[in-house]
């Protein structure tokens, strides 16, 4: 039998390991997330190189992240790690939003299925603040733009209230799409009011005329 101090000294090792790779683990979730947060403040200000570069950070270090705690498991599946991944796949969502792109998986973003849904829910909300930037530009242009991403936003919305699993599955997802929902309809209202001022303007126009 090992003697007491052996024993202890072992897992002391182990220990100091597991906690070398959460402290860095830490860093990286709080950088992942700071990449995120610039890349859609980047797109909401037409930075599109800005936001590519930091997107890319972002994945880069959310895959060495998943590497470097392939052997701790317990610790790639804490909160803070998945909610980086989180904020990450907004962003990835985000992007493909404005710029009409193909929407990504969860395997090209590189997280889980369950940051990837919550992401796609918060990006879905997030487009919010882009309806209501264009609808100001008052163009028939951006009129349709906005249609467009409230046409994505109902889309999410209705995929995802078919994923009907507890929360302890699926992260809270249910909140978030419950969330959604009122977004969705705030910014419906929002859209709607809009084009009926511009149609009203638009028939006083010709009325005049």
């Amino acid at each position: 039998m090992p003697l007491i101090d052996e024993a202890v000294n072992a897992i002391n090792k182990e220990l100091e390991v597991k906690n070398g790779a959460r402290d860095r683990a830490l860093i990286s979730s709080r950088t992942i997330t700071r990449y995120a947060a610039n890349a859609i403040r980047a797109l909401h200000r037409g930075e599109r190189d800005i936001a590519s570069e930091s997107l890319g950070a972002g994945r880069a270090m959310a895959e060495e992240t998943r590497r470097e705690l392939a052997q701790h498991p317990e610790l790639y599946w804490s909160g803070y790690v998945q909610d980086s991944q989180k904020e990450l796949a907004e962003a990835y969502f985000v992007t493909a939003f404005i710029e009409g792109e193909r929407v990504p998986s969860a395997d090209d973003i590189g997280v889980e299925n369950v940051p990837y849904l919550n992401g796609m829910a918060e990006a879905a909300s997030e487009m919010r603040r882009y309806v209501l930037d264009t609808i100001r530009r008052g163009s028939a242009d951006a009129i349709r733009d906005a249609e467009r991403i409230l046409g994505l936003m109902d889309e999410v919305y209705s995929a995802l209230i078919t994923v009907d699993f507890p929360d302890a599955l699926t992260g809270g997802l249910r909140r978030t799409t419950d969330a959604l929902r009122a977004v969705l309809e705030r910014t419906r209202g929002d859209l709607t009011l809009t084009i009926r001022q511009s149609q009203l303007e638009q028939a006083l126009r010709e009325y005049k005329v």
